[in-house]
């Protein structure tokens, strides 16, 4: 075969996502408002990037050998990429969750055939959290490399080296924002860095959803946070080694009724199916475009598929059940 268009297994279908122009939020807003389809991974996340980061760079440093075994406590998506990755390169995954978590994102991983073990969802004080819970996996397991995805730092090094330099060579460099929420920091860390290297004048904002105390740190430099949140993987009341690389402008914060709402009206309207992370992406992208006025480029992260949350954000019982029923007819949620 010589086609040049021919990827080298698992590993090499990795990135590369479109930039996809909503349509329907472009002209109600008169911005370019651009999503990166970060679902159509081969994982369907963003997460399979610094997956196969933290993996390459765990070989490379001797961290991890061959027929070793990948630990990692996770809300999901970033243990179904080192799954996948672990699968493609001969390594056995154990991972750690959250018993909170989607029942679609605890079956996948099983399927993908990692081991998975649930803890109580409690907080990270607590020596029961998923990530200390991780850790000391990676510690009793011979032969274990223990990921640790918040603070190792090859999680935003793959942002950095990869999904910067796509959106703006997608954009050909005419981007006049982006907005992302974070979790482990390891994409708003390293897209907001890059894109920052190429053009200072960016204006690189954090959306933050309730629970979480990033909101309060990026704009009053304190760690405080009020509430709880049906969003997955997003939000965090501490500093990581990923996030400290974040170059930001300010923040915003999204409601878990106004990420509802979105993800209803991006499939309404645009055909697009995607998780709470993304549809609270795509607020803060409507968010910042109302505050720099009409005739600018913005960019956000479309995290993940709606698939993986079908049990919850798309069940109407479920939903009514936290007073989360979407009934906007158009925009009017973000007035």
């Amino acid at each position: 075969m010589t086609s040049r268009d021919i990827r080298r297994g698992f590993i090499d279908t990795v990135g590369h996502t479109p930039l996809i122009l909503i349509e329907s939020l472009s002209q109600a807003t008169g911005c370019t408002i651009l999503g990166k389809a970060e679902f159509l991974n081969p994982g369907g996340s963003v997460k399979d990037r610094a997956a196969l980061f933290m993996v390459l760079a765990a070989e490379q440093s001797g961290e991890l050998s061959p027929g070793g075994t990948i630990v990692e406590g996770t809300a999901g998506n970033t243990g179904i990429g080192l799954t996948l990755v672990a699968n493609a390169r001969g390594y056995r995954a154990v991972i750690v969750m959250p018993d909170n978590q989607s029942s679609e994102k605890i079956s996948l991983l099983r399927s993908l055939g990692a081991e998975v073990e649930l803890v109580p969802a409690v907080p990270f004080s607590n020596p029961n959290h998923f990530y200390h819970t991780a850790k000391r996996r990676g510690e009793e397991l011979p032969g274990a490399f223990w990921a640790n995805q918040f603070e190792n730092e090859a999680n935003a090094e793959s942002h950095y080296q990869t999904t910067g330099p796509e959106i703006w060579q997608q954009t050909g460099g005419e981007l006049d924002g982006i907005v992302l929420s974070s979790g482990t920091g390891g994409t708003i860390g390293g897209v907001t860095a890059y894109l920052k290297e190429q053009n200072p004048q960016i204006h690189t904002y954090l959306i933050d959803p309730p629970g979480s105390g990033l909101y309060s740190y990026v704009t009053t430099g304190e760690f405080r946070a009020e509430g709880s949140s049906i969003t997955e993987g997003i939000g965090i009341n501490r500093m990581t080694a990923n996030f400290r690389r974040a170059r930001l402008d300010g923040a915003f914060q999204g409601t878990d009724l106004e990420a509802i709402e979105m993800a209803y009206y991006l499939l309404r309207r645009d055909g697009l199916f995607v998780g709470s992370s993304a549809a609270l992406n795509v607020v803060g992208a409507v968010r910042l475009a109302q505050r720099l006025g009409p005739g600018h480029a913005i960019a956000t992260i479309l995290c993940d598929g709606g698939g993986r949350y079908q049990s919850r954000m798309f069940d109407a019982q479920w939903l009514a059940s936290k007073n989360l029923m979407p009934t906007a007819k158009g925009l009017e949620f973000l007035s």
